[in-house]
């Protein structure tokens, strides 16, 4: 055998071991000498390593949103450094960016995220609770691994591009603070999406598969502050209890509940209350998160405004409110989650190594699932129009939706069984499961770019498809005109955590 054979068995066989993908998948994109070039770049050991350890580095900075200053310039950094334009503070916001490469049209863009949440410090890796930091934030949603993955995609299409002289942009928006829905509706009315022909979304998963149709809740993201007087607690009744105002809205809200459609959620936390039991407090806050489908949303906002109102009236207190955030359902476009689709059965579920396997298996064991490992088979396409609509989550993603003909791709890495916001999530989105979830679905990402640049057919099909739904269904923002992005949300809770969080940062990227 000659020696430059050996060399290209020897590569192959690497491939495979490292990145845990068989060579197949490359032999289905031969009939596309394009998305073949990608698949071989992301195939690559060194650049499977290098958004690994990107990954890895933004799960250990686990920054809340807002603040995400690390995480956002180390992707910023990367996508610069390979020929991206950037423009950092889009819309306002100190942590969002956007990258472009490329002029013209087809705009196509990719959605990344990577804030992380409040109280889910945990080492990865570890089957069992085990924080790092207690009481720090986590990555528990896996956006460590969604920002990245973008990257990864947009930079081998960016490859691609300048290989075969492909016409059109490539983006990536980094979106910051997705877990309270905060960026994307100020994204929307900063205008980034304008000329944008597509959006590829991706959220970590534990499948790979993606689907159409309305899902998810809309939402409405307020903070009610109430007014009062002050005086000693041994001589109450010269004040106004603005904790007393709190109280009662939420106890008014309580009783609400009973009246919504069942497709509502209502959650809220006291984020002010008074400092000691003596001081009647003359200032106190809660935040509500309201949420129902887009048809019902505004009048249940509504009704929790009156509850507010009531707390007010009845404790002579003033009451003001501030939207943080409004946002609308997500529907995602068919023509566009069908090519995501097919691409999806191009690249094929990672080929998981047995220790993977095993500590998939540990991790189930500790949390009473089933100790079925790590997944095999990709999804069927899936259709969200067919399922009964009870309510659920919300992602600002259902904002850009709403402008810009969207689809999201579901990518493994976290081990099935694992729950979300928990700290068994945190402990698989890191690592080799991590790495190997993120390259395939920016490997999905770029191939389905791909495709939509070389075909004006398809692009036109999508462009159809969300036109004829947004005919029907007029786009109108939930987000106050007045509204401002909360720049300070998170900041001293991070102050708080960083100085401990720190001597525990990835050694690649400090």
């Amino acid at each position: 055998m000659k020696q430059n054979q050996i060399k290209c068995v020897f590569i192959c066989v690497l491939m495979v071991l490292f990145v845990g993908f068989s060579p197949n998948i490359l032999t289905s994109a031969k009939k596309n000498k394009e998305k073949s070039s990608a698949l071989e770049w992301l195939n690559q050991p060194e650049v499977v390593q290098r958004f690994g350890e990107i990954s890895d580095a933004i799960w250990s900075y686990a920054e809340l949103g807002m603040q995400e200053f690390k995480s956002s310039n180390l992707l910023a950094d990367a996508l610069e450094q390979e020929g991206f334009t950037v423009e950092r503070g889009a819309a306002g916001i100190p942590t969002c960016f956007v990258a472009s490469y490329g002029s013209g049209s087809p705009v196509i863009g990719i959605l990344g995220e990577y804030d992380a949440l409040p109280m889910l410090s945990q080492k990865g890796r570890v089957p069992v609770k085990d924080p790092i930091v207690e009481g720090a934030p986590g990555h528990g949603c896996g956006h460590n691994t969604m920002g990245t993955a973008a990257a990864a995609a947009a930079i081998a299409v960016k490859k691609v591009m300048d290989e075969y002289g492909i016409a059109g942009t490539i983006r990536v928006f980094g979106s910051p603070a997705e877990e309270t829905l905060i960026s994307r509706p100020y994204m929307v009315r900063a205008g980034l999406f304008g000329d944008v022909d597509v959006v590829i979304d991706n959220h970590n998963s534990t499948i790979l598969a993606t689907g159409y149709g309305t899902s998810g809740n809309a939402m409405f993201s307020s903070v009610f502050t109430f007014k009062g007087t002050t005086s000693h607690g041994a001589s109450p009744w010269t004040a106004k209890s603005a904790l007393d105002a709190v109280e009662i809205m939420n106890v008014a809200t309580n009783y609400l509940r009973e009246h919504l459609y069942f497709t509502y959620r209502m959650h809220y936390v006291v984020t002010e209350g008074g400092e000691a039991p003596n001081v009647v407090p003359d200032r106190a806050s809660v935040w509500y998160f309201v949420r129902n489908s887009d048809s019902r949303l505004e009048a249940m906002h509504d009704k929790v405004i009156n509850c507010a109102k009531a707390g007010a009236l009845a404790t002579g207190t003033e009451m003001e409110f501030r939207v943080l955030s409004a946002v609308h359902q997500r529907n995602t476009n068919k023509a566009l989650a069908e090519v995501i689709q097919e691409n999806i059965e191009m690249v094929g579920m990672p080929k998981w190594s047995e220790e993977e396997i095993a500590f998939a298996k540990q991790i189930q064991k500790e949390l009473g699932s089933s100790e079925e490992g790590m997944p095999t088979e990709t999804r069927d396409i899936i259709d969200f129009n067919r399922r009964r609509f009870v309510g659920g989550g919300s992602s600002d993603v259902g904002e850009v939706t709403r402008v810009v003909p969207t689809a999201t791709l579901l990518f493994p890495g976290r081990v099935p069984g694992t729950i979300s916001h928990h700290w068994s999530a945190v402990a698989s989105n890191y690592g080799s499961t991590a790495w190997k979830g993120l390259n395939a679905g920016a490997k999905v990402m770029a191939a389905t770019a791909i495709d939509l640049y070389l075909n004006q057919d398809r692009l036109a099909k999508i462009k159809e498809e969300f036109e004829a739904y947004e005919k029907e269904h007029p786009y109108k923002p939930f987000l106050p005109e007045d509204s401002m992005p909360p720049l300070k949300l998170n900041q001293e809770l991070m102050k708080k955590w960083r100085p401990h969080m720190e001597k525990h940062y990835s050694k690649h990227h400090k």
